[in-house]
C-alpha cells in the first residue's frame, strides 16, 4: 500500500490497514506509526492555518501487521493553539499515544535565531546509499540513507553519533510534495546514535519522541536531506539523544528528542 492510500484510509475511516513492507523486526516501524497518528491529527485539526509547533509520542507496545483503530480527541482549542491526543489501538489496547500543538501565528517583538547550522557534508552523489544486510529490518528498504560523518551501526567504534543525507527510495515512493506525516515517517528511519559502539546486532527502540517543528516543509519526498544525531548520555540499558533535520537548502525543519530503550 503506498501511502496516499492509507492518508485515504484515515481520512475515511476509523479503522485502517497496516500496510507491508514496514516490519521492524517483529514490530511495525516507529515512524510509520509516528506518520499514521500524525495524519490523523492532522485531519481532525483541519485548519492549513495552524502549523505544527511540537508533538509527542509514546510507544506503548508494539504494533503488529494487522488492523489498527484511530481515535483523536481535542484536549483544548483557544483563539491560537489546538492541542490534540491520537491513539492506536489494536486488540483492544492503546499501543501508541500522540500529543500535539497546532498554532497560529502570533504577533510577537522576540525574534531569535541561534539554531543549529547544517553540517557540511560531501555531495550526496558523490557517497554510496548504505546497502543493508539481508537480515536489516524491513523497513529501511522505504528509505535511501547516505552515512556522511561516523560508522555505520554494530562496528564497536569508540564514538556514538553519524550525519549523513536521505530521502525516500524513488522504488517504493513516487515523487510528490512531502507533508508533516511524511516527515515523521522519514525523520524517525536513522538508528540510534548509540548503534556504532556496539561490535555485534542487538535490538534498540524508541520508547519516547519529541519533535519541534521549526519551519515549513519545501520539500519533495525524492529531495535529499541532511540528518545529524548527538547522544547526550547512555547508561542502564537506556540512553537520550537529540537530532536535527535539515532540508537539500539546509533550512533547519525539525529537531528530536528520544529516549531509547537498549537490549544490550
Amino acid at each position: 500500500m503506498a501511502l496516499m492510500s492509507l492518508y485515504k484510509e484515515i481520512e475515511s475511516q476509523e479503522w485502517i490497514n497496516i500496510p507491508e513492507g514496514w516490519l521492524q523486526g517483529r514490530t511495525i516501524y516507529g515512524g510509520l506509526v509516528a506518520g499514521i497518528l500524525m495524519y490523523k491529527a492532522l485531519m481532525t485539526v483541519n485548519d492549513s492555518a495552524k502549523k505544527l509547533l511540537s508533538t509527542s509520542i509514546t510507544f506503548v507496545g508494539p504494533v503488529q501487521m494487522d488492523k489498527a483503530k484511530l481515535t483523536a480527541e481535542i484536549l483544548r482549542e483557544g483563539k491560537s493553539v489546538t492541542t490534540i491526543e491520537v491513539r492506536l489501538w489494536q486488540d483492544d489496547v492503546v499501543q501508541s499515544i500522540l500529543i500535539a500543538s497546532f498554532g497560529l501565528p502570533r504577533q510577537s517583538e522576540i525574534i531569535v535565531q541561534q539554531e543549529r547550522e547544517a553540517p557540511i557534508l560531501p555531495k550526496s552523489d558523490t557517497l554510496e546509499i548504505m546497502k543493508f544486510p539481508p537480515f536489516a529490518p524491513q523497513c529501511f528498504q522505504q528509505m535511501d540513507l547516505v552515512w556522511a560523518e561516523g560508522t555505520y551501526p554494530f562496528t564497536g567504534s569508540d564514538q556514538s553519533d553519524f550525519s549523513g543525507w536521505f530521502r525516500f527510495n524513488e522504488k517504493f515512493h513516487k515523487n510528490r510534495k512531502m507533508n508533516i506525516a511524511d516527515m515523521m515517517i522519514a525523520f524517525d528511519m536513522w538508528p540510534p546514535g548509540i548503534l556504532p559502539m556496539l561490535d555485534k546486532m542487538a535490538l534498540a527502540s524508541s520508547l519516547t519522541w519529541h519533535v519541534t517543528y521549526i519551519q515549513s516543509l519545501q520539500t519533495s519526498l525524492h529531495d535529499w536531506m541532511k540528518y545529524k544525531v548527538y547522544t547526550d548520555y547512555a547508561r542502564d540499558g537506556y540512553s537520550t539523544e537529540y537530532a536535527h533535520l535539515w532540508d537539500c537548502n539546509d533550512r533547519l525543519i525539525a529537531i528530536s528528542r528520544q529516549t531509547i530503550t537498549i537490549f544490550a
